[in-house]
């Protein structure tokens, strides 16, 4: 047992190293980060889809789109407008880590950026040690899951800024319960902003795209 603490401590360790070269590298150009987590089936890449459709004639967007076997979401990305999206397939680990990012971040300029979105593999345990170089983690529930979700995985919505819950347009159809699910959400992390969307029928999506905006000009600004 001891052996294997101090293996995960050097993995963490090196992991952290690479996390602060990418996050002083995105710093110099100006560019504004996000890790997005949830589990499968929340909704990140319809998020992603409706974002890109909203901001790609204002924003630049850089996408790296995580997954475990295929590059569908990359894909799917790209056809609602991505123009700088770059798949990493982890081959089966149940997460990203900082020197995957590195293969990948090369391919932007990212002098043209600015904003860069990774998505996550589809999981709220792994993903919530390993620091991408991100400004903020993003995390993603939806409204067909648990409202004690941030109860069952509290170290992902504690390292988290930002909750979106979305497919709101579903209340109703089960025992979901939306102002639990943000008190369970603020129990463990009581800063979290949180935004409520339906990605099928936009409700709440310009509140979202008027945040991303701001984190952007405000990163200008500085």
């Amino acid at each position: 047992m001891t052996a294997q603490v101090k293996l995960e401590k050097k993995v963490l360790s090196e992991n952290d190293r690479l996390a602060a070269d990418i996050r002083q590298q995105l710093k110099q150009y100006g560019v504004v980060a996000l890790n997005f987590v949830s589990s499968p089936g929340s909704g990140k890449t319809s998020l992603l889809e409706r974002t890109l459709s909203a901001l790609k004639d204002e924003l630049n967007i850089g996408l790296i789109a995580g997954d475990v076997q295929t590059e569908n979401d990359a894909n799917r990305l790209r056809q609602a407008g991505g123009r700088m999206v770059q798949p990493l397939v982890t081959g089966g680990a149940c997460h990203l880590d900082a020197k995957m990012i590195t293969r990948v971040l090369p391919e932007f300029d990212l002098r043209r950026l600015d904003l860069l979105i990774i998505e996550n593999v589809g999981n709220l345990v792994c993903p919530s040690s390993y620091d991408l170089g991100e400004d903020m983690k993003v995390v993603l529930i939806s409204t067909t899951e648990g409202d004690d979700k941030p109860l069952k995985y509290p170290g992902m919505f504690r390292r988290s800024s930002v909750m979106v819950i979305n497919k709101i347009d579903l209340l109703g159809t089960s025992d979901f319960d939306l102002e639990r699910v943000k008190a369970n959400a603020r129990q463990i992390n009581a800063d979290l902003k949180i935004f409520e969307v339906s990605c099928r029928t936009g409700e709440g999506l310009e509140s979202w795209y008027e945040w991303l905006r701001s984190l952007v000009g405000n990163n200008h600004q500085k």
